[in-house]
């Protein structure tokens, strides 16, 4: 999924926020010394993906579901955990950015447009292999890794092969949830090695796919836009679900050709629906916190990424 509409939380912020800044600055150096180390051929492509500005909501999911569970400070295999997160994490900004035909991502060329689309796409198959490797004998995390891509796979190729369908909420939940979804559920199970916090994995994917659904619209709005690549390609989002209840709007988002005027048409729709999309998304999460209550000894930390989650769609 695509997040190229700039959000009003600061990386920074929501680390702090966390409490998680110690970490983080261990995180960061140990993914600048790892694209230093890379082979020089495609040295200057990982330094171009991985130094540009990363909110880390992933890597911070990790380390919230381990503080949850465990008291102390963050061991050597979840931080190994959260760079390998992060690193197959932008593999799928890279496929995204390529399918979606994105020129820039987080106020920058993307990386197919600055060194072209075949060194991209082995970078993508570069990062998954080091990923692996840099997991070493982790058997577990090996294993959730390896479902998080099998997962994703299935999910872009349903989220395309559904594009301009007349689909409801429940629909994008399911898209969602697993093309958002499987990532923090994997990073949730990374951090509680038990599987407790699965579910809570699940919701909180959710609550960010739909932030940034209806982050997306109100930037398009802001900018004048058209509502951007999700409008274009008739990808269901959570204003898309609630919007083409119309059967006008249905009716224009299902065009395979759609004009220009359409698609202001359908954008206009989808803003509309926003102050609805904010209410269902409270009521996530609200769902998470519920989840989060039932396990934990110590919740706090899950209730701050679930707040600092939630902020994401702001204008």
């Amino acid at each position: 999924m695509s997040e190229t509409s700039p959000h009003p939380v600061s990386a920074g912020g929501v680390i702090a926020a966390l409490g998680f800044t110690r970490e983080m600055e261990i995180l960061r150096e140990r993914i600048g010394n790892w694209t230093a180390s890379r082979d020089p051929e495609i040295r200057a492509e990982l330094e171009w993906q991985f130094l540009s500005g990363s909110k880390y909501f992933r890597p911070l999911t990790l380390f919230a579901c381990y503080r949850a569970m465990t008291p102390g400070p963050i061991p050597e295999h979840i931080m190994t955990s959260a760079l390998v997160v992060e690193m197959f994490h932008n593999m799928t900004l890279i496929v995204d950015d390529i399918l979606d035909r994105s020129d820039e991502r987080r106020g920058r060329a993307t990386l197919h447009t600055k060194f072209g689309e075949l060194n991209a796409l082995m970078v993508s198959g570069y990062i998954v292999a080091d990923g692996y490797e840099q997991l070493g004998g982790d058997i577990q995390a090996i294993g959730l890794m390896s479902e998080l891509v099998k997962r994703l796979g299935v999910a872009e190729c349903m989220q395309w092969r559904l594009r301009r369908r007349k689909l409801g909420v429940e629909d994008w939940r399911k898209i969602a949830g697993e093309d958002t979804g499987s990532m923090f559920e994997v990073c949730a199970c990374l951090g509680d090695r038990t599987g407790r916090l699965r579910k809570f994995g699940a919701l909180l994917g959710l609550l960010y796919h739909g932030c940034d659904d209806v982050g997306d619209v109100r930037g398009a709005v802001a900018l004048g836009g058209g509502g951007e690549e999700d409008v274009r390609d008739g990808i269901l989002t959570l204003p898309a679900a609630l919007a083409i209840r119309d059967s006008r709007v249905g009716d224009l988002f299902t065009k395979e050709n759609p004009t220009d005027a359409d698609l202001a048409a359908i954008a206009a729709a989808f803003a509309r629906c926003l102050p609805e999309a904010e209410a269902y998304l409270d009521g996530v999460a609200d769902e998470a916190r519920r989840e989060a209550r039932l396990f934990c000894p110590n919740p706090d930390p899950l209730f701050a990424i679930v707040a600092q989650t939630r902020k994401l769609s702001a204008a």
